[in-house]
């Protein structure tokens, strides 16, 4: 086992990005009213200043909004899949001294569908073209802040997993 090791660091870290999202997926299936209020609330822009100006892009359709929550919850639950597919990859590859390259993509991969969820649908979207920053009751843009950052810093992770890995003389996929 190459603990204390970066690649060891790599892989704890897409392990528990991945049970955080699997949770956040369990939560919006098992309460799917709470966050559906929220999607609804955001998307119809009922809570914002109301300038006439932006308020064109609010979408009031529920069922346009429900349809967006399940999308959501889809693409939650694809995320939590492919990083704890990718966490199995690196307990095998840090186990057995065996290939973490395929470790490195699947939790590139995954914490890149968490950044595009939170970064771009909910900061992006959300935030700036549906104007959540305005409302003080269904703002999620710290919470979404917080797992962009989160994301982010499990790709620095990975990605320098695989460069120590070659700066020491080592081949990426081997310990």
């Amino acid at each position: 086992m190459a603990f204390g090791t970066i690649s060891a660091a790599a892989a704890v870290f897409t392990a528990v990005v991945a049970a955080y999202m699997a949770l956040v997926a369990f939560g919006n299936i098992t309460d799917f009213g709470t966050n559906r209020e929220f999607v609804r609330h955001v998307l119809a822009m009922d809570t914002t200043f109301r300038d006439e100006d932006v308020m064109w892009r609010a979408v009031e359709s529920r069922t346009v909004a429900d349809i967006a929550y399940v999308a959501i919850i889809v693409w939650e639950t694809l995320t939590a899949a492919v990083l704890l597919l990718a966490a199995g990859y690196w307990a095998r590859g840090l186990r057995r001294g065996g290939d973490r390259r395929r470790a490195r993509r699947a939790s590139t991969l995954g914490l890149l569908m968490v950044v595009l969820l939170f970064g771009l649908g909910f900061v992006v979207i959300g935030g700036e073209w549906f104007q959540m920053w305005q409302s003080s009751d269904w703002n999620g843009l710290e919470p979404a802040g917080r797992n962009v950052m989160i994301a982010a810093f499990g790709l620095v992770i990975v990605q320098l997993s695989g460069h120590r890995d070659r700066e020491v003389g080592a081949r990426p996929d081997t310990p």
